[in-house]
Order: structure tokens, then C-alpha cells, then sequence
């Protein structure tokens, strides 16, 4: 997340600074005495804040003006004014502000705003597998879309993320393979293909270590995926506003797994 912090007194600006770092202690905080030179960075470096945290009585240009200035550039920064007076509450409040903190600023403070932005941050992950359950399901290594041999691999994929870790056995993925087809030497056939194309196309990407295979059992290491859905069940606010009431929609089977707190 790259959040600017801009107060005409250093002490102040320090303490602002501080208070985010210790809230978002993996953010890359720009500091600015200047409103012009915060806006001079944005078109010499073509670079967004993610969020800004502004001061909003400072000499030459007023935190009111550079945020009007910051949101032609970047429309989605969310704005956070950070003053010792209420009187610029409604003035602040028609330029669409994600928040607005009152002097002396404290983590706390800090905290509350940025849990309830107004345009949620995506949080770049570093796990190299990402899956996509809300509408269709998708997967990616490294931002390139995963290609299988076999079609029905993709959905032995998503059952896998579905049950989020848990120990499926063979009859178990079977019988949501091919639903109320009677189980027969063609379909364990096929489902050894199946997992054959996973761990190996997998492999070839690296990344054959997320899935667990023993015996009659198989499922995947939830820890080593980015997951739009584990996120939304963790709370994340981002993953919260991002789904739209579909899941995995190309798949008969997911809605009647569908936890009700994500049918909502």
C-alpha cells in the first residue's frame, strides 16, 4: 500500500508517520511538508496513493485544495483529512473523503480509518498461486492464467479450494465429479488422470507442492494460495465489496457448499 502523509509541521508529520507505520507496518509511507511537492512526485514518478493522509490548514495550498488536485489525478485515493478543527467537516465531506482524523492522531485512530476505506486496497499477495472462486473459477501463476490437458481438471481444482484443506477422499471427489453417475472402474480411471494433470501442470509452474496426495486421500495447502474467497471469510473488506452473490457459477455443485455468510 503506498500511502502519502502531509502536514506543514515536521513534529506533527513525523507523529503522523508514525502512527500509520505502526498500523501498516508493510507500507511504503511518503512524507510532504508541501502540498506542491506531493503533487510534483504524482506526475514526475506517473505514480497513485493508495491512501492520503492530509493536513488540512497548511500554508499556500490548503489540505482542502490538494485534495481536489489529488483526486483528478487518482480519482479512487481515498482522502483522509487530518485536522484539529470540526468546522471543515462538511466542506471535506463533499470532496467524497474516505475519512477524517482529529489532532493528536494515535494508531487508533489510524486503524479505524483505514479498516473502513472508501475504495478498498487490493493487497498484492506474494503467494504465486492465486485462485478466482467469485464468479467463474479461475486460476493464475504469477498472473498467467493455468491451462490443463484435461477440461475437467480446472473443477477438481476448484472442488479442492472449496473444501479449503480438508481430506477428500477418492469416492468423495467422484461423486461430485460426476454427481449421480454410478461409480465404476471408468470414472477412477479418469480421476487419476485427472489428478496426474493437476500435480503436473502444477509442477511445470513450480507450485506442485499445494497439492497433498496420500494414499486414498487428496487436497490442497490453503496456505500457499491467494484466495478471493478465503480472504472474504477472513473479513477482508476488499474481497467483502467484491463479491456479487456468484461462486464458482460455471459448477452445479458449489452453491449447496456455499457457506451462508457468503450467500448473503
Amino acid at each position: 500500500m503506498l500511502i502519502y502523509a502531509l502536514d506543514d509541521e515536521p513534529l506533527l508529520l513525523d507523529a503522523l508517520k508514525n502512527a500509520i507505520a505502526e498500523v501498516e507496518a508493510d507500507a511504503e509511507i511518503h512524507t510532504f511538508i508541501r502540498a506542491k511537492h506531493a503533487l510534483k512526485e504524482m506526475d514526475e514518478e506517473k505514480i497513485c496513493p493508495d491512501v492520503a493522509f492530509l493536513d488540512i490548514e497548511m500554508p499556500r495550498m490548503s489540505g482542502l485544495e490538494l485534495a481536489k488536485s489529488i483526486k483528478d489525478k487518482s480519482p479512487k485515493t481515498n482522502i483522509i483529512f487530518v485536522t484539529g478543527f470540526r468546522q471543515y467537516a462538511v466542506e471535506a465531506a463533499q470532496l467524497h473523503m474516505s475519512g477524517y482524523v482529529m489532532k493528536p492522531v494515535s494508531a487508533e485512530k489510524i486503524r479505524t480509518e483505514l479498516d473502513d476505506l472508501r475504495h478498498p486496497v487490493e493487497r498484492k499477495s506474494d503467494k504465486r498461486l492465486c485462485v478466482q472462486c467469485f464468479g467463474n473459477f479461475d486460476a493464475f501463476v504469477d498472473g498467467t492464467a493455468l491451462h490443463f490437458k484435461l477440461s475437467q481438471t480446472k473443477e477438481l481444482l476448484a472442488y479442492l479450494v472449496d473444501r479449503q484443506g480438508s481430506r477428500c477422499t477418492m469416492g468423495e471427489v467422484r461423486g461430485v465429479l460426476w454427481e449421480d453417475r454410478p461409480d465404476n472402474m471408468s470414472q477412477r480411471s479418469q480421476l487419476r488422470n485427472l489428478i496426474a494433470d493437476l500435480r503436473g501442470t502444477l509442477k511445470a509452474h513450480d507450485v506442485e507442492s499445494v497439492v497433498i496426495k496420500c494414499r486414498n486421500e487428496i487436497s490442497i495447502d490453503p496456505g500457499q494460495i491467494d484466495c478471493d474467497y478465503y480472504r472474504f471469510l477472513q473479513g477482508d473488506l476488499a474481497a467483502v465489496n467484491q463479491y456479487r452473490g456468484e461462486y464458482m457459477v460455471q459448477y452445479s455443485w458449489p452453491e449447496m457448499r456455499l457457506p451462508s455468510n457468503a450467500r448473503r
